[in-house]
């Protein structure tokens, strides 16, 4: 096994076990195409994505996980579950984060090999990513500075039309976590190398278009962009765009690998 996927510290100072939250939906019948397993950002669950995202991705023939993060973790126990609950999946799956869940995915890819991957409105730069917080939510960012707890709110992450129960369903993340993926380290090179798909936002109010196009880079591509959509793509009203155009460069990735029998 790669030196990269087997950690020293993960025998010397094990992640503590945790009881996971995943949602699913699954396809019927099941044709054998590998599952997707969502994360989500800060202030999310798993909820985030069985909105809309889990049950369309089941419609178009793939099983979708939703993994919730555990609470009061840190950048290092998160990927841990994620790395967890892909390897115990029944294929090779792939992994798509939202947020700082990307950050957690694009650190994950370190130590599970994907089929491929997606960072949807990634936060892989936290201190760009932290400014953008503090002009968007100076009230609900501050507290996190010094202790307290950071408070997303609705003109941060959402559309005019997005149903104020969205908002009402965040929870506040405590100064310790934000502060391990705001100030986590740039992550490894992907084990096995899989496609990486950067969908985002100009209009974003967490992510700058310049820093869509710093990850895009990142991993040797351009990001698909969605005018006129918030942070929160998957509760946006127009949430239905993205998934599909997630889709579609998957399955096209997936033919691409078949034939060159990767």
């Amino acid at each position: 096994m790669s030196s990269r996927l087997l950690r020293f510290e993960d025998w010397t100072s094990p992640v503590p076990p945790v009881r996971r939250e995943v949602l699913s939906a699954l396809p019927h019948p099941d044709e054998g195409e590998p599952p997707l397993l969502f994360v989500p950002g800060l202030g999310h669950g798993g909820w985030a994505f069985r909105e809309h995202w889990l049950g369309h991705v089941a419609s178009r023939g793939f099983a979708a996980y939703a993994l919730t993060p555990r609470e009061r973790g840190s950048l290092r126990a998160y990927v841990h579950d994620v790395v967890q609950v892909a390897a115990g999946l029944p294929r090779q799956t792939v992994l798509v984060g939202h947020g700082t869940g990307a950050l957690v995915v694009a650190h994950a890819l370190a130590r599970y090999p994907a089929r491929a991957a997606v960072l949807a409105a990634p936060v892989l730069e936290g201190w760009p990513a932290l400014g953008a917080a503090l002009r968007a939510n100076p009230f609900g960012t501050l507290p996190a500075l010094f202790g307290g707890a950071l408070k997303l709110n609705r003109k941060q992450l959402f559309g005019a039309e997005a149903p104020d129960a969205y908002a009402e369903r965040l929870t506040p993340t405590p100064s310790a976590v934000a502060r391990s993926l705001f100030t986590a380290p740039a992550p490894a090179a992907p084990a096995g190398s899989p496609p990486v798909l950067v969908v985002g936002s100009p209009d974003d109010r967490v992510v700058t278009r310049k820093a869509l196009d710093r990850t895009a880079a990142r991993y040797g591509g351009a990001p698909l962009l969605f005018p006129g959509m918030g942070h929160d793509l998957m509760l946006d009203a127009a949430w239905r765009d993205p998934i599909d155009a997630i889709l579609d460069w998957l399955v096209k990735e997936l033919a691409d690998q078949r034939h060159s029998g990767s």
